[in-house]
């Protein structure tokens, strides 16, 4: 049974005839694409090297462009049923050789066609849920970086707050600890401040209360003592004046010995001059 004649081929075609090249050099190209679905084949033609590439390419676009327009069909949808390249013909030309001789040119073209097609509707459900699926991925990536940016965000604003707080809770206390100097300093002080709040006022007056106190406490002490060293000396008088008679006694004594001493020895001086 003989196959399907090329006019016959289900599809959309487009067809270039006469084109200024060979049909090896198209075929070589039309082999990359056949059976490939449209939006492969033309990156694949985008990153080919040869020069039949470019215009295969914008036969494959022409193709696709008819069936979007005339057939209704997605691009998307489509894929490469069949391409070939049929000889065309052959330009003859001839080329003047050494001692009166010529050369046959032979300049080939081709005619190419490419037809396409739409997909099975098992392959069209299959790449729907690839796409499906992929969407799905690409969406779930998404929002996990978002929730992650969103979480390190929030984790260096608790940062930036918890820093701010340390700083405000020290230079609070830097302040009351600067209060507290000034209220210290203002106490013990004999100057009386220019301005005074209610309870600033308060506070003074206790302590003034408090200071009024203590004197009066150090008075009641010091006229204490001083009772107690007067009593002390009016004890002490007798007993003073009862050793000052002693001694001035015995004082006493001791000359009238001295003076005795004193006669003996002249008495001895005087009889032993008149013994002499």
């Amino acid at each position: 049974m003989a196959g399907l004649k090329t006019n016959e081929r289900p599809g959309t075609r487009a067809v270039l005839r006469h084109s200024r090249m060979s049909a090896y050099k198209a075929r070589e190209v039309l082999d990359l694409i056949r059976g490939v679905d449209y939006v492969l084949a033309s990156e694949i033609l985008e990153s080919a090297d040869r020069g039949a590439a470019e215009v295969i390419g914008k036969l494959l676009n022409s193709a696709a462009a008819n069936a979007q327009h005339n057939d209704q069909l997605d691009p998307d949808e489509l894929y490469v049923s069949a391409c070939f390249a049929d000889e065309g013909t052959t330009l003859k030309r001839w080329r003047p050789r050494a001692r009166g001789r010529a050369t046959r040119i032979r300049k080939r073209t081709c005619h190419i066609t490419v037809i396409v097609a739409r997909l099975p509707d098992e392959e069209i459900a299959k790449r729907r849920a690839r796409v499906a699926t992929e969407q799905a991925d690409r969406r779930q990536r998404r929002v996990a970086g978002t929730r992650r940016s969103r979480r390190q965000g929030a984790d260096s604003a608790a940062e930036v707050a918890a820093a701010d707080a340390a700083t405000q809770a020290a230079a609070l206390e830097e302040a009351t600890e600067a209060a507290i100097d000034a209220a210290e300093t203002a106490a013990s002080s004999d100057e009386p401040s220019a301005e005074v709040g209610p309870a600033d006022a308060s506070g003074d007056e206790d302590e003034v209360v408090e200071v009024a106190d203590v004197a009066e406490a150090a008075h009641v002490e010091e006229a204490a003592e001083l009772d107690a060293d007067d009593s002390q000396e009016q004890a002490d008088e007798p007993a003073a004046e009862g050793s000052d008679g002693v001694e001035a006694s015995v004082s006493q004594e001791a000359e009238d010995a001295s003076e005795s001493e004193v006669a003996t020895d002249e008495s001895d001086d005087n009889s032993t001059k008149e013994s002499e």
